[in-house]
């Protein structure tokens, strides 16, 4: 019974407690939870692919070789490791790479230099309309509506969005539709103030049939057209310009039930467009009430104002300068000598783009393994100057990007574990809109497309206006660019192309004089046809003539 009696009154003691303390004892609780939850996800989160991912972006603590005392032994043992690739539903939502301790080594992750160009080229321009020209007075207050396939950091998606920027900047109204929101573009599109529709399917389509002219931005467009055309469909939603930026026949199957619908088709090259148009007239689709047009990719305000062509830089000394603190920077933080010849293909990585056949092409000239230069005639007149032979470094990008796919990057790095004396020439940068370093850093520009008549013509140009050489396939937009032996050198397509594309490699690594004068002659073709006011002057008569069309409906 005493026993009992003592229990009793610990309990009453217990239960008067909790009554007393009970407003301090839920906060406690759920502080305690909150604690252990923190702990858990952070765990979770660091041991996760997406936590892996975000370090091999540079956004984990990553080290650089500018932070070790010996270089070249900060390379040897901090070289790429195992790449742990993360299969998906959709491979092409990229690569996933990840430090690993006990593997084969694939090269050096660099990048990317964001901060590195903010410090030393400082404030930089974003675009401005020029308010006199005929493309501000065409679009002031006007509405339009841009369609985005994706939102991946590659030609369409980022030219559609300086089209946007100009557009706004030029005191027009414009509205984005996205069809596939993968990528990395969205937080630019919102720090530009750049409207979103949340739809994009009837909510689109009611943005659009409102708006004064509607522009597409890639061949992949073609469902959300068909889609918006039932919807409404009067001649209310004929007010469609069709800007193509692809050149390769799968992307013209999938849009050519379309192609007859819409007000006005654009192509970037006069090559790409007669190629078309070449296969409409083999399926026989009448194009004879659309508009056909050429509008041809530009270089950007800030690319323009980094590589110092006038008219862009108040003071193009300074600038020149600046790119000159900027290279050194660059090259010393990826741990390069003067003497390295750095190579570079930033495009995202698939078989379209080639770079499994550049890492062929490299290997050959690391291990020697060349005999003729039978593609190259006399690019500069012969000197006496002695001729200085440097290293080949290839730098390859970009790393992450959603439009990687993942079995070509298995093949990529399987065939560098079977040449591993490749490993030590190898970069990788991660996929970034923040190029003008590595332009700044790199002597030799690769585009090695692999489709048909495909067009590149973005990076290309950027290169170009950075006064690199260009080593491209010789077919489609990059053949409508690069002039062989004057801005560059190009080489067949596919397989045939290696053994022409090392060639091409070792015929500049030994001749710095011939990089230079093409180098020249690529930037001087890029003022004289690719600024932005080029551009924008075709736009300016593209988009009155499609406009007016409209009104007469």
């Amino acid at each position: 019974m005493e026993g009992r009696s003592s229990s009793g009154s610990n309990a009453n003691h217990i239960q008067y407690w909790f009554r007393s303390n009970g407003r301090f004892l839920l906060p406690l609780l759920l502080i305690a939870f909150w604690t252990c939850a923190a702990f858990y996800f952070q765990y979770y989160y660091r041991s996760s692919p997406k936590g892996v991912d975000e370090a091999f972006l540079g956004h984990g603590r990553i080290r650089k070789p500018h932070d070790h005392g010996k270089s070249s032994e900060f390379r040897e043992n901090n070289l790429i490791r195992e790449y742990y690739l993360k299969s998906s539903k959709n491979s092409s939502d990229g690569v996933i790479g990840e430090w690993g301790r006990n593997s084969t080594t694939y090269g050096l992750i660099v990048g990317p230099f964001g901060a590195t160009e903010d410090r030393i080229l400082e404030k930089r321009p974003t675009g401005s309309c020029d308010r006199n020209g005929e493309f501000a007075r065409i679009v002031r207050s006007r509405k339009f509506v841009l369609v985005f396939h994706e939102l991946t950091m590659t030609g369409a998606p980022l030219s559609m969005m300086e089209l946007a920027t100009e557009l706004l900047s030029c005191e027009a109204t414009v509205s984005v539709v996205v069809l596939k929101r993968k990528g990395g573009l969205m937080p630019e599109l919102l720090r530009r103030k750049i409207n979103v529709v949340a739809d994009k399917s009837i909510g689109s389509f009611k943005t659009a049939v409102e708006a004064d002219l509607v522009i597409a931005g890639s061949a992949v467009c073609a469902s959300w057209i068909e889609k918006y055309k039932a919807y409404f469909p009067g001649g209310s939603s004929q007010n469609i310009a069709w800007w193509i930026m692809e050149n390769r026949k799968e992307y013209f199957e999938k849009s050519k039930h379309v192609l007859n619908r819409v007000k006005m088709l654009i192509f970037l090259t006069e090559s790409q467009s007669k190629q078309w148009l070449t296969w409409c007239a083999e399926e026989n689709i009448n194009l004879h009430s659309q508009e056909i047009s050429v509008v041809p990719l530009s270089v950007n305000d800030e690319l323009a104002f980094v590589a110092g062509i006038s008219g862009y830089s108040s003071g193009p000394e300074v600038m020149l300068q600046k790119r000159k603190v900027l290279r050194n920077a660059v090259r010393e933080e990826m741990g390069l000598k003067d003497s390295d010849m750095v190579v570079m293909s930033l495009s995202s990585i698939n078989g379209a783009k080639g770079q499994l056949l550049v890492l062929e092409s490299a290997q050959m000239v690391v291990e020697k393994e060349l005999s003729s230069e039978g593609n190259i005639r006399q690019v500069v007149p012969k000197s006496g100057g002695a001729v200085q032979e440097q290293t080949l470094k290839v730098v390859i990008g970009s790393v992450g990007s959603k439009s990687n796919k993942l079995v070509y990057v298995e093949a990529m790095l399987s065939f560098v574990n079977q040449h591993p004396s490749l490993s030590r020439f190898l970069l990788w940068t991660p996929t970034t809109t923040r190029v003008a370093a590595l332009y700044s850093a790199a002597d030799v520009y690769v585009i090695n497309s692999q489709g048909i008549g495909e067009t590149f013509g973005r990076v290309t140009i950027e290169a170009m206006a950075f006064g690199l050489p260009v080593l491209g396939t010789d077919a489609g937009g990059t053949k409508d660019i690069v002039e062989h032996n004057k801005t560059g050198l190009l080489h067949p397509l596919g397989q045939p192309g290696v053994q022409v594309l090392s060639e091409n490699l070792q015929f500049l690594l030994k001749n710095p004089s011939a990089r230079q004068e093409m180098g020249t002659r690529g930037r001087e073709k890029v003022e004289k046809m690719y600024l932005k006011r080029h551009m924008y002057k075709k736009f300016a008569g593209i988009l009155s003539r499609c406009m007016t069309l409209n009104l007469s409906i």
